[in-house]
């Protein structure tokens, strides 16, 4: 997939803890672990919004597009 998310490193930047983002945010650990992996399909607006008033940052930061040409 050409989006790559970089959650793990904007965490780890942050010094954060999984289990600390997916309470404040409300969401289960295991959905936050499947979007950190780049596993998920799909990510609410309403999530990603959350994630980045909690981290203080902007969704470029997480998301970015990787032409695999």
């Amino acid at each position: 997939m050409a989006i790559i998310i970089n959650l793990d490193v904007m965490l780890a930047t942050r010094k954060i803890r999984s289990k600390e983002l997916a309470e404040a945010i409300g969401i289960t650990e295991q959905n936050l672990s499947i979007l950190k992996t780049g596993k998920a399909k799909a990510i609410r607006l309403t999530t990603l919004n959350a994630i980045c008033e909690y981290l203080d940052c902007q969704p470029g930061d997480i998301l970015v597009y990787e032409d695999n040409v």
